[in-house]
């Protein structure tokens, strides 16, 4: 029985690994065929460790989710709400643009579902939320926006941009243009550790007071 577990654990093991670089070259379309073949298991070993598209893409990305929940946990310590909130939701996008298959993996979980809790989306939703309510009670976030926008947003840039020649670029330039939409006052809106970008209008708000 023992041996029987060692080998379940091996097989779990290498076809993790091989999902990993499956879903990197792939994404969320990779092959459970494929990976099977690469691991040198059967396709019912592969169903058998995970059961649903879902729960491989979930495990392949396991890893991040805890690295994202953690810098989450350690932002909560910031002074500034508002500039905690962004610096994750920024860390957010990025690697959701920079990893093939995870937005999907958000993207597979409505609101009006009952999601585990412990799939992806949740434990994000749990690690996110205190930001954002943080920010809405120091008035540095409009008081409309729940974090199923900020997920939605964030999943929206990355399967937008993913086949950008430069995905990454895209995705930040989008990522400014949407929190001028969610901060209270346009002139404050910036993203944390980044210098300002020019206005995109060719004058200031202040300049319009000028105009005739």
């Amino acid at each position: 029985m023992t041996g029987q577990r060692s080998d379940a654990r091996r097989n779990y093991q290498r076809i993790l690994a091989v999902a990993e670089a499956e879903v990197a070259a792939h994404g969320a379309e990779a092959s459970q065929e494929q990976i099977a073949r690469t691991a040198g298991v059967g396709s019912a070993t592969v169903r058998r460790h995970f059961p649903t598209r879902r729960a491989l893409l979930e495990a392949v990305f396991q890893e991040r989710i805890e690295g994202l929940c953690e810098h989450a946990h350690r932002l909560s310590a910031t002074e500034d709400s508002r500039t905690a909130l962004l610096e994750w939701l920024h860390a957010l996008v990025r690697y959701a643009v920079s990893a093939r298959g995870f937005a999907h993996v958000l993207g597979y979980e409505p609101p009006t579902e009952e999601p585990s809790p412990s799939s992806c989306g949740s434990r994000i939703e749990a690690a996110g939320t205190p930001l954002l309510q943080r920010a809405i009670r120091d008035k540095a976030v409009a008081p409309h926006v729940t974090f199923h926008d900020l997920l939605t947003l964030s999943v929206g840039i990355a399967l937008a941009t993913e086949h950008h020649k430069h995905p990454d670029t895209q995705a930040d330039r989008l990522f400014r243009l949407a929190v001028e939409g969610l901060s209270p006052e346009q002139d404050t809106a910036r993203v944390p550790n980044k210098p300002p970008r020019p206005p995109l209008a060719a004058s200031s708000p202040g300049d319009a007071d000028d105009s005739p």
